[in-house]
């Protein structure tokens, strides 16, 4: 049979380890949004080189009536 000191003991252990992982994933998740935030900002710069480069690229179309009027 287990006495009460050792059991608060457990559980004492128990809510330390439980804090310890609760910092680690909250570190682990502040790391990957920064990972996200970067992301997101050269995506962001991509698109607007891509969209910048296609418009170089494109001719104008001129605006015409179709051949059937």
């Amino acid at each position: 049979m287990t006495m009460p000191d050792d059991r608060l003991t457990t559980l004492e252990i128990r809510a330390a380890e439980q804090e310890k992982t609760i910092d680690e994933l909250s570190d682990q998740i502040a790391e990957q949004w920064t990972v996200i935030e970067r992301m997101e900002r050269k995506l962001a710069a991509l698109t607007d080189r891509f969209l910048a480069l296609e418009e170089q690229a494109a001719p104008d179309v001129p605006v015409t009536k179709p051949p059937h009027y």
